[in-house]
């Protein structure tokens, strides 16, 4: 049977232990350049020296990101780039670009790689050149049904591996292929610098009347009229395994610790029962609630049961958020948790304690004390060390968060 890998991402250090504590089986992330996420802190060499060998050590693979599409005068700093990846140990590079492919084959002929959704890979003979040009694996295009995805699957080397996107947000062009934000505010999406119009309200201004604003209606719903829901297939993990997919990937580079840690973890937890009993599978309706305790948009499955017909969102382009970190447990000792604050909160409050790969526990906090053990009633000052009495003990990293409602 298919093992399905866990795949993870990650902005920053913090957000990578996030990836590696809550059971990712791979995390990918990116450096300053090549990739399309330029927004994040991404890794220094350093940085990364020491994300791939903690990965190691805990059994868990790092892709790099180069899957933007560079131009003439980025081309001489790639040899370096390719060298450093190769120092860092890392598993695999992600890339785009053909030429670029070529020159990771002449670089570092051992390195494993794989190709981007950027590509556009949408049927089995793209699939098979692009594995005898040297892929190990092509992440397909977010345009693909499961059916066609099975039919990829199929007609292509059992060696190469099929990695898919099954959640996070969405991007109304193909495979992310857009001109909006270079035309609008010249930041190219196409060398990770997208500012995200297709969020954007739209209103119609008629030209002799400059100061007048008129909506702009896709239908009745409203004005958003590039808006894409967030996807979510936490619920179809059978599915998924049945198609051939080999990796799940969650998108979100430029998203919080918080998210990475619920959603790694929740998708953890998933294949995890999947695997159970693959030919009976159900979700649990506590491992499903978990993704909608991260900040998100509305969801939907994407096309992978077909062409979609409500994956656009008219009302607005924010995000729903129920839930805010307030503290992160350090230590257990003696029948008392040691924390460091988040966000402000109560003696009393009824909390929620996530560790990882365990159904969260739900616990009024009826006493808080300070680091000096005296009893208060709020947790008030920034990253303020506290504690409370517990029966029950949780690891290091456990997140507590307290409902927003």
């Amino acid at each position: 049977m298919n093992k399905l890998e866990v795949l993870a991402p990650a902005g920053d250090e913090e957000r990578f232990a996030a990836a590696v504590d809550y059971g990712a089986d791979a995390v990918y992330l990116g450096r300053k350049q090549f990739g399309m996420r330029s927004s994040p802190m991404n890794f220094e060499f350093e940085q990364l020296c020491r994300a791939v060998q903690t990965a190691h050590d805990r059994g868990v693979k790092v892709y790099l990101t180069c899957n933007t599409l560079p131009r003439n005068n980025e081309i001489p700093s790639f040899e370096q780039f390719v060298k450093e990846a190769v120092e860092a140990k890392v598993d695999a590079l992600i890339v785009a670009d053909i030429g670029l492919l070529m020159l990771i084959k002449k670089y570092a002929p051992d390195m494993e790689i794989h190709i981007s959704t950027q590509t556009g890979i949408v049927n089995y003979v793209t699939a098979r050149e692009l594995y005898n040009m040297g892929a190990k694996r092509v992440v397909l295009a977010r345009e693909l049904s499961l059916d066609e995805i099975a039919e990829i699957r199929a007609k292509t080397s059992p060696d190469l591996d099929i990695e898919t996107f099954v959640h996070g947000a969405m991007c109304v062009s193909f495979s992310g292929r857009c001109l909006l934000s270079q035309y609008l505010v010249n930041r190219d999406a196409n060398r990770g610098e997208c500012a995200q119009p297709c969020r954007w309200g739209y209103h119609l201004v008629e030209e002799k009347r400059p100061n007048e604003f008129f909506p702009v209606f896709e239908d009745e719903k409203g004005t958003y009229i590039l808006n894409s829901k967030d996807m979510c297939m936490i619920e179809h993990i059978d599915k998924l395994a049945k198609a051939g997919v080999t990796s799940l990937k969650i998108e979100g580079r430029a998203k919080s610790a918080y998210y990475v840690t619920v959603v790694t973890n929740a998708y953890r937890m998933a294949v995890d029962h999947y695997y159970k009993d693959p030919d009976n599978f159900v979700l649990p309706d506590w491992i499903r609630d978990e993704v909608y305790k991260v900040s998100h948009r509305k969801y939907c499955n994407g096309f992978f049961f077909g062409t979609p017909e409500e994956s656009q969102y008219y009302e607005n382009s924010g995000y729903i958020r129920n839930y805010d970190v307030v503290a992160v447990v350090e230590s257990c000792e003696n029948g008392v948790v040691y924390c460091t604050q988040r966000n402000k909160f109560f003696a009393g409050d009824t909390v929620e304690l996530l560790a990882p790969s365990q159904k969260p526990v739900e616990m009024v906090l009826s006493n808080l004390y300070d680091e000096n053990g005296e009893e208060i009633e709020t947790a008030n000052h920034a990253m303020m060390k506290f504690s409370f009495r517990s029966d029950l003990t949780f690891p290091k990293g456990t997140v507590i968060r307290k409902a927003t409602e």
